[in-house]
C-alpha cells in the first residue's frame, strides 16, 4: 500500500497485485462482512487506504504471482475458480516486492492435531468468522506477536488460558528496559498487557506435546523446567516469522541469511526490482511502511524525498535488531521431535527420515519432503532451524497454480502495466 501509494502520488502508472481478496494484508485483514471503508485497525490503517484510494493506482485483487515467463513479465492466477480469466500476463518497467512474511511452525508431538494452529493463523481465521467466544486457549512461541494475538482473541470472548514465551530472561530483560527509551512502543506494550490481565504469562515456557484424538484436547508444556498440561481446544504456536523470499529469488535476487539483500534505497541486486518489509528481515509494521514509502518514491525516481527516510528507517532497524536478539529461539527446541514425529506433513515425512540427510536437497531427493502442496514453505523453515539445511533454488510455480493458468497464461495479455519514463 505504502509503495503504490507513493509511487502513484509521484506520478507514475502503478499497478497493485495483492493476494488477499481485499487490501490490509495479513495486519490489517478486514473482518468478513465489513465495508471499503473499515475503520477496525485505527487511525494509520484508514489513512493509508484512504491515501491509496485517491490515486489512480490500478489493483488487482485476489491475485497472486507465480512465474516469470521472461524479464520484465509476470503470470499471475486469480484466487476465484470461477474467474472471468485463468491468469494475466503483467508487464513492468520496474517490480516493488512487498511479499510479506509467514510463521514458522516447529514441530512437536501431536503438532497435526486439528486445531493446533500458527498464532497469525488463529487471528485470520477468527477475523475470516471462525467463532471463538468461549474456546480455551494456549498462546505459545515467541515474540510481541503473542500478546497482541491474546488480546485481539480475548475481546472476541475466547478464554485465554495461558501465554508461553521460550525466551529467557537473561534475553527478554535487556530488551523490555530499553523501552523506556521509546515511549509509542512502550505504550503500545503495556496497552496488549493490560488487555490481557489475568491471563498468566510464563517465560522459559513452551510445548512439547499436543493429546487428543479428533481434536486436540490438552497441551503439556515445560515451564521452567516443570511439565504443566492444560485442557484446552486450540493452541496457536508461533516461533517467529520467516521472510517469503520465493519470488524475490525465481526473479534472480540475491538472498542471504533468509533475506532480500537491498541497499538503502530497496534496491535488489536486480536492476529495476525493488523489495521492502518483511523479505528483505522481519522488521514489523512501522518499518515495513516506511521501506515501502522508499521503494515507491525510489522506483518513482524521487530520490531525494526517499532519502530524507534514512534516518527514521535506520532507527527503527536498531528497534529491529534488539527484538531479534531478545526472542531468538532456544536449542531445547531443536529436541522437540520424536522420530516418529511428522517434519513435512504435505508428505507424511517423520523427523527420523531427515535427521541423517545432508543436505535440504539430499532431503527432497530421499524423502519428498517439502515438495507437497506447500512447497516447503512449512517444512522448509522448520528442517532449516532443526537440521541447518539451506535451500538453494526456486523453480516455477511459485505457488500452486492451474494447469488451465499454466496452459492459458503466455497467450493472455490482458493487463499491461509500463511507464517509459527515464530515472535518474
Amino acid at each position: 500500500m505504502a509503495a503504490a501509494t507513493r509511487a502513484a502520488e509521484a506520478g507514475q502508472q502503478v499497478g497493485l497485485v495483492d493476494d488477499n481478496p481485499r487490501i490490509g494484508g495479513q495486519i490489517w485483514r478486514s473482518p468478513r462482512g465489513s465495508s471499503s471503508l473499515d475503520t477496525s485497525h485505527g487511525e494509520e490503517a484508514s489513512k493509508w487506504r484512504q491515501r491509496l484510494m485517491q490515486t489512480s493506482v490500478e489493483q488487482l485483487q485476489g491475485w497472486s504471482i507465480f512465474a516469470q515467463p521472461a524479464p520484465g513479465q509476470l503470470l499471475a492466477e486469480s484466487q476465484e475458480c470461477d474467474s472471468f480469466a485463468e491468469a494475466l500476463e503483467l508487464s513492468f518497467d520496474r517490480l516493488i516486492l512487498a511479499t510479506g512474511a509467514r510463521e514458522r511452525f516447529l514441530p512437536f508431538p501431536g503438532w497435526t492435531l486439528p486445531n493446533v494452529m500458527g498464532v497469525g493463523g488463529l487471528q485470520a481465521m477468527l477475523k475470516g468468522g471462525l467463532p471463538i467466544a468461549g474456546k480455551r486457549i494456549v498462546i505459545a512461541g515467541s515474540g510481541p506477536l503473542l500478546l497482541a494475538v491474546a488480546a485481539t482473541l480475548k475481546k472476541a470472548g475466547g478464554e485465554v488460558l495461558h501465554i508461553c514465551e521460550q525466551a529467557p530472561l537473561r534475553q527478554i530483560a535487556p530488551f523490555a528496559l530499553s523501552l523506556l527509551a521509546d515511549p509509542g512502543k512502550l505504550a503500545q506494550g503495556i496497552g496488549y498487557r493490560l488487555a490481557t490481565l489475568g491471563v498468566p504469562f510464563s517465560i522459559n515456557c513452551w510445548p512439547v506435546e499436543a493429546l487428543g484424538d479428533t481434536a486436540i484436547r490438552s497441551v503439556v508444556l515445560s515451564n521452567n523446567g516443570r511439565r504443566q498440561e492444560i485442557a484446552c481446544d486450540y493452541i496457536a504456536c508461533g516461533f517467529h516469522l520467516v521472510p517469503n523470499t520465493e519470488l524475490a529469488s525465481l526473479l534472480g535476487c540475491r538472498i542471504e541469511n533468509d533475506a532480500v539483500v537491498v541497499d538503502d534505497f530497496q534496491r535488489t541486486t536486480v536492476r529495476d526490482i525493488f523489495c521492502a518489509g518483511e523479505p528483505t528481515g522481519i522488521g514489523g509494521l512501522e518499518i515495513s511502511l516506511l521501506e515501502g514509502e522508499i521503494s515507491g518514491l525510489t522506483a518513482a525516481g524521487k530520490i531525494s524525498d526517499a532519502e530524507s527516510l534514512l534516518k527514521r528507517r535506520r532507527s527503527m532497524q536498531r528497534f529491529s535488531d534488539r527484538l531479534f536478539r531478545a526472542f531468538r529461539l532456544r536449542d531445547e527446541l531443536r529436541k522437540l521431535s520424536q522420530p516418529g514425529t511428522l517434519v513435512c506433513r504435505c508428505e507424511d515425512v517423520p523427523f527420523s527420515a531427515l535427521q541423517h540427510q545432508p543436505s535440504w536437497r539430499a532431503a527432497k531427493l530421499h524423502t519428498r519432503c517439502g515438495m507437497g502442496p506447500c512447497q516447503g514453505r512449512v517444512c522448509g523453515a522448520a528442517a532449516s532451524f532443526l537440521f541447518g539445511f539451506e535451500e538453494h533454488s526456486v523453480r516455477p510455480p511459485v505457488l500452486p497454480a492451474r494447469i488451465a493458468s499454466l496452459g492459458s497464461a503466455a497467450v493472455l495479455p490482458l493487463l499491461e502495466i509500463t511507464d517509459k519514463q527515464e530515472i535518474p
